[in-house]
């Protein structure tokens, strides 16, 4: 069991970490920063949309994240589920 446990020696503790060399002192958490990626779009207007749906991540916080990321995820996959959707009849089709 002890193998389990990493090895946290020399690990300085959150509290004992010196803080960040371009923070002034006293400040709280730095704001939320865009990370900058670039999003290659794919060609597919509605899965573009998604992605792009992205970027409102890059100004909150990382717990604000979850919320965006899901949105996302249920909105691509309802797009590639809409793919595999059998297309519907047109005017012409069906006729007996």
């Amino acid at each position: 069991m002890a193998d389990d446990v990493p090895d946290t020696a020399g690990v300085p503790e959150a509290a004992d970490a010196p803080p960040a060399a371009d923070a002034p002192a006293g400040s709280g958490p730095a704001a939320p920063e865009p990370l900058g990626l670039a999003r290659t779009p794919t060609g597919h207007a509605g899965v573009d949309a998604h992605l792009e749906r992205l970027a409102d991540a890059d100004h909150l916080t990382a717990d604000g994240h979850v919320a965006v990321y899901e949105d996302v995820h249920r909105g691509l996959r309802d797009t590639l589920t809409a793919l595999d959707a059998p297309p519907a009849p047109g005017p012409y089709e069906n006729r007996s």
